[in-house]
Formats: structure tokens, C-alpha cells, sequence
């Protein structure tokens, strides 16, 4: 059988991914924190039909003769770059903004990263995610400037205090470009509940994607560093939310360029299948 039929169905195979990448990245791009994917190609291997020889005293070296099988995915990567800000006014929408930092969640015990920062408080007063897992915090609230690689906790905002034997209702929440959550209830008084905690990886392009707008550490990411917001982690942002970096004129660009991409391959089995035709006619 020909080579050039299955070059040119290995070519088909890698336009359907990457128009499966292209898809994703289409289907998300109102997905706030989401973070856009993009596929590489190498070549496949090659069959030597002439090996390589150097020159002699009398004649010149010759290059080897190879045969290319087709294309290979190479990577599909996850692009982190930064995007545009959405404003909402509302103090439990959060964003990260000159930083590469990611909000910490918990989910009994399995910890996941997200820069979707759509929080809200439970009926228990956690602060949670769209999904219900909880949100972390520094654990040593003490000195949070030093704070990196500590332990981090669950951030419960109580939604009532005592106060003279009373019960006083929360009244509004502040949250500051550090992450420091500041609580003021009815009667005037503030309780300053601690400060998010963010991580930072060696390696984020590392992340595995697990669904709902989370990351979650894989052995090339390394270990999260924990801290709090400023410097390399980031500033937070209350009232915002930040929104998808898919770029609809490049995604459909990019389109294009898979479907004729898969077209031509197409056009490769055609013509090989054509070859093979004339090839059996002659035996007639």
C-alpha cells in the first residue's frame, strides 16, 4: 500500500483533534477564568530507503534518502495568560490581576485551583465556589506577610455574633487587594475573618484541567506555594470577575486552517486511492 494513504490519514486524525481543541476553546469563551488549550504537531518517524555515506578520496558524501509518515501530536498545551476584567459590584466576586496566582478550594480534602473567583457563603458561613467546595485560607493569620508553603484552612464568615447577649446580623464584607477578608456587622463592629490564600506553581502550564473551572497538581506542575495577594501572586480584586482569554478571531482563524488542513489530507487518500485503482486495472 501507498505511504502517502496513511500520512494523509494521520493528518485527518490530527485536524479532528485540533478542531476538538478549537471547539472547547469556542464553547468556553463567556467561561469565566477559564483558560484557552492549543495544539502542536511534529512529524512522525521516517523510513530510511538510502543510508548516508561520507566522501571519499574520489567521491562526495550522499545524503540519506527518508520517507516521512505522516504527523504526530507534539503537545496540547494550556495557555495561562492573563485576561480582561468583568465588572460586577458584587464584594464576593474576585479576581486576581498582575499575578499568577489561583484561589484555593478544598473539596474534603482534595485541593483544587481556579482563577474563577464567583464565591458565595454557605448556610454555614463557608465561603464556597459554584460547586460547594471550600475556599482556603492562611491558616497562620498572625503574620500572613509570611505566610508562603504554610497550611491553609476553611474560611467561615459567621453570619450572626453575640453581642450582649444579643445576636448582631452581618452587614457587609470587604475584601482588600491582599485578600484580607474584613466582616462589619449591625452594630457597627469589624472582625477581620483572615486572609485568602492563592498558590503559585514552578510550573502552571503543568496544571491538569479537572472540569468547573479547576486545576489540579500533576507530578510536572511541582507543589503549590501558598500566600497572600501582592508580589509575583497577584493583586485580588473585589467586585470583578475575570473572563475567558479566548480570542474568537484567532479560534476562527485557526478553524480555517483545520478544515483545509483535513481537506487536503482527504485529497491525499483520494489521489493515493486513485493510484491503487489504475494499479488493479492493470490486469484486465
Amino acid at each position: 500500500m501507498l505511504r502517502s494513504m496513511y500520512s494523509g490519514i494521520s493528518g485527518m486524525k490530527n485536524m479532528q483533534i485540533k478542531l476538538d481543541v478549537i471547539g472547547n476553546n469556542i464553547a468556553n469563551v463567556n467561561t469565566f477564568g477559564f483558560k484557552k488549550g492549543r495544539i502542536t504537531f511534529k512529524d512522525a518517524m521516517y523510513q530510511t530507503i538510502g543510508s548516508a555515506s561520507e566522501k571519499t578520496d574520489t567521491r562526495g558524501g550522499i545524503n540519506a534518502k527518508q520517507v516521512g509518515l505522516g504527523s504526530e501530536i507534539a503537545s496540547i498545551d494550556t495557555i495561562h495568560t492573563e485576561s480582561s476584567l468583568q465588572n460586577t459590584s458584587r464584594p464576593l466576586d474576585l479576581a486576581i490581576t498582575n499575578g499568577d496566582g489561583y484561589f484555593v478550594v478544598n473539596d474534603g480534602g482534595q485541593y483544587y485551583f481556579t482563577r474563577a473567583g464567583n464565591f458565595y457563603i454557605d448556610k454555614n458561613g463557608f465561603l464556597v465556589n459554584s460547586d460547594g467546595y471550600r475556599v482556603q485560607k492562611i491558616k497562620n493569620t498572625e503574620n500572613p506577610e509570611n505566610a508562603e508553603n504554610r497550611e491553609t484552612e476553611d474560611i467561615k464568615i459567621p453570619k450572626q455574633k453575640k453581642v450582649d447577649g444579643k445576636s448582631v446580623g452581618l452587614q457587609s464584607i470587604s475584601i482588600s487587594q491582599t485578600g484580607k477578608i474584613i466582616a462589619q456587622y449591625e452594630n457597627g463592629t469589624v472582625r477581620t475573618i483572615g486572609n485568602i490564600a492563592l498558590a503559585r506553581f514552578s510550573n502552571a502550564e503543568g496544571l491538569n484541567k479537572a472540569g468547573g473551572n479547576l486545576f489540579q497538581r500533576s507530578a510536572n506542575s511541582g507543589d503549590p506555594q501558598f500566600g497572600i495577594g501582592g508580589g509575583a501572586y497577584g493583586t485580588v480584586v473585589s467586585g470583578k470577575l475575570e473572563m475567558s482569554n479566548v480570542d474568537l478571531s484567532e479560534e476562527f482563524t485557526e478553524m480555517i486552517v483545520a478544515q483545509r488542513g483535513f481537506q487536503a489530507n482527504s485529497r491525499i487518500i483520494t489521489t493515493s486511492d486513485e493510484i491503487l485503482q489504475e494499479l488493479v486495472n492493470l490486469k484486465r
